[in-house]
C-alpha cells in the first residue's frame, strides 16, 4: 500500500454520503483508517448542509438515496464549488445517470461493493491529480510533486508545505480572490490564522520569489499577479 495514503490524507476532511446505514457505517470505519476528519450523511440534503458548514476537501457519495439523491447533491456542490474531488458509487442498474454525472466532472466512479483495491485507487488519483507543474508567471513554474518553483529553467527554489498550497490556492482561484477565510479554511488546519501569522507568511513567500506574484486586496485576500509577468 502507498505510504503517502497515510501521510497525505490524514488531515483532509472527508464526506461519505450513503442512505443505507450498515453499508455507511462500514465506509466510514474504513475511511478513518485514512482520514482524521470523517463526516457522515444518510441523504443528499443532510450531505449538502454538512458540505457547507465543514467545507470538506473530497465527497464520496451513493446516488440513489431518498430525499435528494447523489446528481442532486453533486450539482448543488458545483454551482458553488468547481475544484472539489468528487468520487460516486455507482451500481451498474445506475447507467441512466451516468451522462449527468460526466456533465458534472465527476472525479472518479467506483463500481459497488466498495472494498479497499478501487478505495485507494480513487485516493491516489485524488493526490495525484494536481502533480503537474503549473505556471504561475512567464519563467516561474511551480512544481507540485517537488514542492519547488523553477525560475527560467535553471534557478529552483525550495518551498514549505504550506508555501505550495498557498500558491495552488491562488492558481485555483486565478480568477478571483482568494479570502483571508478561504486561507485559515485550507492552510491554517491545526490552529487559529491570526492577521500576524497571514503576513510574515505572505512576507516569506514574498521574498523567496523572484517576481512578485501575490497581490493584496484590502480587507478582502490574495489573489495572483499575471499581467506584466
Amino acid at each position: 500500500m502507498d505510504d503517502r495514503l497515510f501521510k497525505e490524507l490524514k488531515h483532509i476532511p472527508i464526506l461519505c454520503v450513503e442512505d443505507e446505514d450498515g453499508i455507511r457505517e462500514n465506509i466510514v470505519q474504513t475511511l478513518e483508517y485514512y482520514f482524521d476528519e470523517v463526516f457522515e450523511a444518510q441523504d443528499g440534503n443532510e450531505a449538502f448542509e454538512l458540505y457547507e458548514y465543514y467545507k470538506p476537501k473530497i465527497v464520496l457519495t451513493d446516488i440513489q438515496m431518498k430525499n435528494c439523491d447523489g446528481v442532486e447533491l453533486i450539482r448543488k456542490i458545483r454551482q458553488i464549488d468547481k475544484d472539489i474531488t468528487i468520487f460516486v458509487l455507482t451500481a451498474y442498474s445506475t447507467e441512466e445517470y451516468l451522462l449527468d454525472l460526466i456533465n458534472l466532472n465527476i472525479n472518479h466512479f467506483i463500481i459497488k461493493p466498495l472494498n479497499l483495491k478501487k478505495l485507494n485507487e480513487a485516493l491516489l488519483k485524488y493526490l495525484d491529480k494536481d502533480l503537474k507543474p503549473i505556471e504561475l508567471c512567464k519563467g516561474l513554474v511551480l512544481d507540485i510533486e517537488k514542492r519547488e518553483v523553477i525560475y527560467n529553467s535553471n534557478e529552483i527554489i525550495s518551498l514549505r508545505k504550506r508555501e505550495k498550497d498557498f500558491l495552488q490556492l491562488l492558481v485555483k482561484r486565478k480568477n478571483s480572490i482568494v479570502t483571508y477565510d478561504q486561507i485559515e479554511q485550507e492552510l491554517w488546519l491545526e490552529k487559529e490564522m491570526t492577521t500576524h501569522a497571514l503576513k510574515s507568511f505572505i512576507k516569506d513567500l514574498r521574498s523567496k520569489l523572484p517576481i512578485n506574484i501575490i497581490k493584496n486586496i484590502p480587507q478582502e485576500g490574495y489573489t495572483l499577479i499575471k499581467e506584466g509577468c
